[in-house]
């Protein structure tokens, strides 16, 4: 993007949890956005979940029924990266946190020409997953935080090989979307992810032993320091896989101190993911 753009365009690699807000916030921005997503069924909920967005957005007094009418038609799903136009503003992946998917995928997604490339990733390693780009210098994280539509946060992680001038693109871009960024080295679990996750693991640790119910744990972060959601619901909308992988991924960085509980091991095994399945620390319906 240069000086003269009052807009950009947009790749974002995964329909799930976060890409959704992703592609939101760059579509209520003004931008064209292309969302790579191969499973047609999900690439449906999408759909449905940036409608009840913008249904709520104008309940709110947030949006006006024609921008709202606007918005869906800057958006254009695409079945696979090989398909996303050449030489966009920016790429950003958001698919699962296992690093050879994130790999292939950024990859296949850097053959495409981007200006930036970008990875949501919130625990791996940044230039782990530059090794093998053709332009590193382009390349960096970007951590957003969910709900991407309310959380007024960029987390920018540069890597060793990050340019100061994709550091600034990444800056630009956080502003357009209404954002603030903090930018953060390259260390596993960057700044906001290793505060995140421990409260979550230790708010695991006190249901396990019977400290107190998963309810009144998070009615306490709530109550008494003002998050805006508790530690126990929020790994529940973030996902308890997802939670695994991070705390699996930062316990061998780190130490044990973000080893997963057994309590939430053997909620993944169970196939207790939170929101996306219906059952976590929480019941969840539709």
């Amino acid at each position: 993007m240069n000086a003269s753009q009052t807009t950009w365009s947009t790749a974002v690699l995964g329909g799930g949890t976060m890409g959704v807000g992703i592609v939101y916030v760059c579509a209520q921005a003004g931008g064209q956005v292309w969302l790579v997503e191969p499973d047609d069924a999900r690439a449906k909920a999408v759909k449905h979940e940036i409608g009840d967005a913008v249904a709520s957005a104008i309940n709110r007094g947030k949006m006006t029924e024609p921008d709202a009418d606007e918005l869906p038609r800057r958006i254009t799903r695409l079945k696979t990266v090989d398909d996303i136009p050449e030489n966009l503003d920016l790429v950003i992946e958001t698919v699962p946190e296992r690093l050879a998917i994130k790999k292939d995928v950024l990859a296949r997604a850097a053959a495409r020409k981007p200006h930036l490339l970008a990875t949501n990733t919130s625990a791996i390693s940044i230039d782990l997953l530059a090794a093998d780009l053709p332009e590193p210098a382009k390349f960096l994280g970007m951590h957003f935080f969910n709900p991407v539509w309310s959380i007024k946060l960029l987390e920018i992680v540069r890597g060793a090989a990050t340019s100061d001038h994709a550091i600034e693109q990444a800056r630009t871009f956080a502003r357009w979307i209404g954002k603030e960024s903090l930018t953060v080295s390259d260390v596993p679990g960057f700044a906001t992810s290793r505060l995140d996750l421990i409260a979550s693991l230790e708010a695991m640790r006190m249901v396990e032993s019977g400290v107190a119910s998963a309810e009144d744990i998070d009615r306490a972060a709530v109550v008494a320091y003002r998050h805006p959601v508790g530690p126990l619901r929020l790994s529940d909308i973030v996902g308890l896989d997802v939670r695994l992988d991070i705390a699996r991924t930062l316990e061998a960085a780190h130490g044990s101190r973000f080893a997963p509980p057994a309590i939430l091991e053997r909620m993944v095994a169970e196939g207790k993911l939170g929101a996306k399945s219906g059952e976590g620390f929480f019941a969840w319906t539709d």
